[in-house]
């Protein structure tokens, strides 16, 4: 039984090690999530294009936060009143995407898996703590708008614009940045660039709320839209 504790333990250390290892490395160099990971294993095409976060719109960034996670820059990585309440809601699948804050969800693209099982939620908790800690808001903001998954193997927003729009990231209209948006929640589905009617009716009601985002993105400011 000893020996089998010091084996944990030592796994534990060598994961730890691991973990604390790339996310330094990954504070510096464009990152590849677990999803990317795993269309290059299963020799499917992944089109990722990385871009600093000054060359994506500013309606986008502030289009993500007022959708995705409105308390972004205020919050340690983890809401824990949203938080609460969805686990309250959740069903015997788990708890929602509702529940994950951008830097949660950040975490689960670079290190797990999806699904909507409370194991992953679990893991999800610590890594979201941990990446507030050694990252920058704005770092990790970088980071999610590069990895999200924005349709099958179109990866980050510089892909998902050029493939949805013929266009750079950093010229996103606001239809375009709340449409890419929106899309989020259920990428594989939802088309920004043929967008359903229902699409179409949550895009237009959060380019109506985006003039209430500017006191909300101190945190990861890249300047004015164009």
């Amino acid at each position: 039984m000893g020996r089998i504790v010091r084996w944990i333990l030592a796994l534990t250390l060598a994961l730890a090690g691991v973990l604390v290892a790339v996310t330094l490395l990954d504070a510096v160099v464009p990152p590849v999530s677990t999803l990317m990971l795993g269309r290059w294993a299963t020799l499917k095409p992944v089109d990722r294009r990385w871009v600093p976060i000054e060359a994506i719109s500013p309606r986008l960034v502030h289009a993500v936060i007022l959708s995705e996670d409105a308390r972004f820059c205020s919050h340690d990585g983890v809401d824990w009143d949203a938080l609460r309440t969805v686990l309250g809601d959740a069903d015997e699948d788990g708890p929602s995407r509702g529940a994950s804050t951008i830097t949660m969800q950040t975490a689960k693209n670079l290190f797990l898996w999806p699904s909507r099982s409370y194991v992953r939620k679990g893991l999800e908790l610590p890594l979201a703590l941990w990446l507030d800690l050694v990252w920058s808001k704005r770092r990790v903001m970088e980071v999610y708008l590069n990895i999200a998954e924005w349709g099958p193997g179109v990866f980050g927003a510089e892909a998902a614009s050029q493939v949805y729009f013929g266009k750079s990231a950093a010229d996103l209209s606001v239809r375009e940045a709340t449409l890419l948006t929106k899309s989020l929640p259920n990428p594989l589905k939802r088309n920004p660039a043929k967008p359903s009617r229902g699409l179409q009716r949550l895009a237009a009601k959060l380019s109506g709320q985006l003039g209430d985002a500017e006191p909300w993105v101190q945190c990861v400011r890249v300047g004015r839209s164009r």
